[in-house]
């Protein structure tokens, strides 16, 4: 009786979970804040941009482009914040059930994205 009740203690303590499941949780929570400082350089970026219009020199009467590429790079940013926080739990449970299969839709996702606005950038930088 004393052996059964040592057993469900033991059981119940908190440090008591497999040590590399740990690990993998702490990376999956090292890549999410990886991807939120991501994201909110993103919005940020998206912030500098529409504010560099009023820096300039001779102020224009019109808007211009300038203001869709930062509204742009926010709205990406905010998508990222989305994206990420479900992929973090998506990541979590699968951990958790040990089924966790990597996949690289979202690095190529992401890659096109920093691509276009990079370019968006680029024309930016070289037609203003």
């Amino acid at each position: 009786m004393h052996l059964l009740i040592n057993k469900n203690e033991e059981k119940k303590k908190p440090g008591s979970k497999n040590s590399s499941l740990v690990r993998e949780h702490l990376a999956n929570e090292r890549t999410y804040l990886a991807w939120m400082r991501t994201a909110i350089s993103l919005l940020g970026f998206g912030v500098v941009i529409i504010r560099l219009r009023m820096l300039q020199a001779a102020p224009i009467s019109y808007l211009g482009t300038t203001w869709k590429l930062g509204l742009l790079f926010s709205l990406v940013g905010l998508v990222t914040v989305w994206l990420s926080t479900a992929q973090y739990f998506a990541v979590r449970s699968d951990i958790e059930s040990q089924t966790y299969e990597p996949s690289s839709r979202w690095v190529i996702l992401f890659s096109l994205a920093i691509m276009i606005l990079g370019s968006g950038v680029v024309y930016f930088v070289f037609t203003t």
